[in-house]
């Protein structure tokens, strides 16, 4: 079992509050957010679209690493990307999509079998399985083992 924790302090309203996101770990400490950093272009913060991203691709791609393991492939490096989009819907918002990008080196596999594993991984992850209620989560991977 394992159980990890994240805290926010917020002060203000809602447009003009200011966040303060910390991790356990303290990955991130007193870390900032707000409107401006979600909905406008303000670079100094972060939001909990772009955290949720971040957990997504990691998840995935440790996913990806086991499942390749666990089918006798070594992995050599992997970089996943995910976006998640955030639209309106009626007087709130909902995240209608994430789209996972995945580029592998996975030396010795076929395309079919690492098409394959990537799929499963991507359906098997623990934060896929919990994000199940957003409408499409797509997953694009590319295996690239020319420098392998």
């Amino acid at each position: 079992m394992s159980e990890k924790t994240a805290s926010v302090h917020w002060e203000g309203s809602g447009k003009k509050g200011l966040g303060q996101i910390s991790t356990e770990t303290g990955a991130l400490q007193g870390y900032p957010y707000g409107f401006a950093s979600r909905f406008e272009d303000d670079r100094k913060g972060t939001n909990p679209e772009e955290i949720l991203a971040a957990a997504h691709a990691a998840c995935f791609t440790m996913a990806f690493s086991f499942a390749c393991d666990k089918a006798g492939f070594a992995t050599g490096s992997l970089d996943t990307q995910a976006s998640v989009r955030l639209v309106p819907e009626g007087d709130a918002f909902v995240i209608d999509r994430i789209a996972l990008t995945l580029k592998a080196s996975v030396p010795g596999i076929d395309e079919a079998r690492f098409q394959e594993i990537a799929a499963s991984a991507k359906r098997d992850c623990p934060l896929s399985k919990a994000l199940a209620s957003v409408a499409e989560i797509s997953l694009q991977a590319t295996l690239d083992n020319a420098g392998a």
